[in-house]
């Protein structure tokens, strides 16, 4: 009888853990259905690369032509320039998306008005939430050749122009445009980061008759040192990840040039041109080296910064 009474509450609580258990996997059952059809099976759709796609033939009869498509692809002149302008656009968003939220939260994180802090820091990160369909929309007319940039430059005599058109300003105002968007959102990462560290050290500063720059040199970056670093090599994976939803909504034929990116070009190749091997080429090309940057990122990850996804 002892036994029985002892074991009984273990085997109903132990009873009541596989439900909730049970619960949670019919949970998760909804969302991995949704995965798998919406980015397992398109999967297949790799085939394309290796074959000389005919709709008429399907995916599985078409001609195996093996390399051919990435042999065309590599061969084009336009396949170097897209290339560039992705590496070009991508790496510049990196960069300038880790340097300038860090030095805006640096700067938010020394104001001492709570209600000034709060409200700057709602103001800047409500672009975030904001399409590139709207943003594109207000940003094509404000630079647009009688948008207000070009009213204020009349003031000084400079002549206007249709900015988003202009080959040698278009890398320039997408890149700028992404910070001015993301830079209030990733502060709160760092302001978030900011919060952990401890008071006393800059009580103790100052007594030692430390400046606040001093305070931010020795305390404040050492202190989310590790933010940082897993935030800009997290950010590797996405280096041929220029923002086409950006760039579909901003350019147009007159800045190719410089403004077309490989997403832009798949797009244009398989939709538009209907040439859908290539397309797949170039978009399993990209997928295979986002991947192997996605994996080298969270090696370097584990060893610089101990970050583990499990």
């Amino acid at each position: 009888m002892k036994n029985t009474t002892v074991s009984a509450p273990a085997f109903l609580k132990k009873k009541r853990n596989s439900k909730t258990v049970f619960n949670y996997h019919i949970m998760v059952l909804i969302g991995m259905i949704w995965l798998f059809f919406f980015n397992i099976v398109p999967m297949f759709g790799i085939v394309m690369a290796f074959e000389d796609y005919n709709p008429m033939q399907g995916l599985w009869h078409s001609e195996f032509i093996g390399l051919e498509n990435f042999r065309y692809l590599f061969s084009m002149s336009d396949s170097k320039r897209v290339i560039i302008n992705t590496l070009v656009i991508a790496v510049s968003k990196l960069i300038l998306n880790v340097v300038v939220p860090l030095a805006f939260a640096l700067m938010l994180n020394e104001i001492r008005q709570l209600k000034f802090k709060k409200a700057v820091q709602t103001i800047v990160y409500l672009p975030h939430f904001l399409s590139w369909v709207i943003l594109a929309s207000v940003l094509l007319e404000m630079f647009g050749y009688r948008g207000v940039f070009n009213s204020l430059l009349g003031f000084f005599g400079i002549e206007g122009k249709i900015w988003f058109s202009e080959e040698s300003c278009f890398r320039q105002l997408i890149i700028g445009s992404d910070v001015w968007k993301e830079f209030g959102f990733n502060a709160v990462i760092y302001l978030a980061a900011l919060t952990g560290i401890s008071p006393e050290l800059y009580e103790a500063a100052a007594i030692d008759g430390c400046s606040r720059w001093k305070s931010v040199w020795h305390i404040t970056l050492p202190g989310i040192s590790s933010t940082i670093v897993v935030l800009s090599i997290l950010g590797l994976g996405n280096v041929l990840n220029a923002g086409f939803d950006q760039i579909f909504n901003f350019y147009s034929p007159l800045v190719y040039s410089t403004g077309d990116i490989l997403d832009t070009w798949v797009y244009r190749m398989g939709l538009l041109n209907v040439q859908f091997s290539l397309a797949t080429a170039a978009g399993l090309f990209k997928s295979v080296i986002s991947f192997t940057l996605i994996v080298i990122s969270y090696i370097i990850a584990y060893k610089a910064a101990d970050y583990k996804i499990f």
